[in-house]
């Protein structure tokens, strides 16, 4: 969430934040109200605690010099009653800005452009030829099912829609996929983390927009947990209620997990095959780290997904997000997409944030300078490697005319020496 105290020193800046998003402007004056009738309840408690103090110290001085009590014991009697009463009225009160305050969005990069939705997102570059075919393109399905990699009808048999079974070489191409990917983070300098694949509501909240999500999450019945969309949520929370000191500041870290999505909505899960499932292997990079440091690790991250995409010899775009596609945690986010030769066109298979403040301070994750200072941190976010979206990707890119699919160049060694996929 938002820094409560920045928007009251500041709330011009939010104003215009929130229009450009093309939200409604009237949040800023609700969160306001909440937290001015707030700050005066808080202030009536302080009060009133500060005069039980004073009572107390003046009945044990009256006993002291053998003085008349009784006043001054029925007025003692009647404050806890009413310190009572006023703090649960301020629990309620603070209880609603907190909740007011997710809705409040995140302030924007000034590079973010303006646009209502995704048909306004901006492509900033594109890397990669395009291939050409002398033959005609099939898709990643049709190619997997007749070499007897991939089954669909058993796993839809077994699990429903959105599932599949991956098998020999391709099961194999998985593997490779998520060893060459922590090996390239590893020499990156980053740590390996293996993250629960379940997390509270609290963690899931403090991600942001739990409301507009928590349909597209699995959640665990009669437990307050989740099954994790991406191991982003769970390193996340991983340093929940910690202090950093400046000195180990940044923390790396590169997460490998299964996620799970129910993917429902609009798209739903509309399209056979791996590239809109509700489980997948993903490798995820996080970075938390002092506020002045984060637009400089933006640009690490990104650069290594895209080093990433080059080693495997896939063409792709990179598409920055527009404001009104902008999710309202983020204070910047951009996509690299990949071509798809059976669509002629681009999907989404990275997508890379800076949260800035804004995930840390609900979950009080704070950081200590060398003078005692303490500063909430900065978190980002971006995917190193999603392997069912890659798989698409290689099988459809690197299809040859006789069906077998040839193995990019630097995930040879991880496939046993294997060159080719046949049957």
């Amino acid at each position: 969430m938002i820094d409560i105290k920045d928007l009251r020193e500041n709330p011009e800046a939010y104003r215009k934040n929130t229009k450009k998003k093309g939200k409604d402007v009237l949040i800023i004056k609700e969160v306001l109200g909440i937290d001015e009738e707030w700050r005066k309840i808080k202030l009536k408690l302080d009060k009133l605690r500060s005069e039980r103090n004073k009572i107390s110290k003046k009945i044990n001085e009256e006993k002291k010099s053998g003085g008349n009590v009784s006043l001054l014991l029925k007025k003692a009697k009647e404050i806890p009653d009413k310190i009572r009463k006023l703090g649960e009225k301020e629990k309620e009160v603070y209880g609603r800005l907190k909740e007011k305050l997710y809705d409040v969005p995140n302030l924007m990069h000034e590079k973010v452009p303006v646009g209502k939705d995704d048909s306004d997102n901006v492509v900033r570059k594109k890397v990669g030829k395009i291939p050409k075919f002398g033959f005609p393109v099939k898709n990643h399905v049709e190619i997997v099912e007749r070499l007897g990699i991939a089954d669909f009808d058993a796993s839809a048999k077994t699990s429903g829609s959105g599932f599949y079974y991956l098998k020999g070489d391709l099961a194999l191409l998985n593997r490779a996929l998520i060893n060459f990917t922590n090996d390239f983070m590893e020499k990156k300098g980053y740590s390996y983390i293996e993250p629960p694949l379940m997390v509270d509501k609290k963690v899931t909240k403090a991600k942001g927009d739990f409301e507009a999500f928590k349909n597209a999450l699995y959640k665990i019945e009669g437990e307050d947990l989740y099954l994790i969309p991406t191991a982003e949520d769970a390193i996340l929370g991983m340093l929940s209620g910690k202090t950093i000191i400046e000195e180990k500041l940044p923390l790396k870290f590169y997460g490998y997990s299964m996620c799970f999505r129910k993917e429902i909505g609009s798209h739903g899960i509309n399209e056979k095959g791996f590239w809109r499932t509700h489980q997948f292997n993903k490798v995820e990079q996080f970075i938390f780290c002092h506020p002045k440091d984060s637009w400089g690790y933006y640009e690490e991250l990104k650069k290594n997904s895209e080093e990433i995409m080059k080693k495997l010899g896939l063409p792709y775009r990179i598409v920055e997000c527009c404001t009104g596609d902008l999710a309202d945690w983020k204070a910047r986010s951009e996509d690299i997409e990949v071509y798809r030769p059976t669509l002629k066109s681009y999907g989404e298979v990275i997508s890379l944030s800076n949260c800035t403040d804004y995930q840390a301070r609900d979950l009080n994750i704070r950081g200590l300078s060398k003078k005692g200072e303490r500063y909430v941190l900065h978190t980002l976010n971006n995917t190193a490697l999603a392997t069912s979206r890659i798989m698409v990707a290689i099988i459809e890119n690197y299809q040859q005319k006789d069906g077998t699919i040839k193995i990019p160049k630097v995930l040879i060694p991880y496939m046993n020496g294997k060159k080719v996929i046949g049957r």
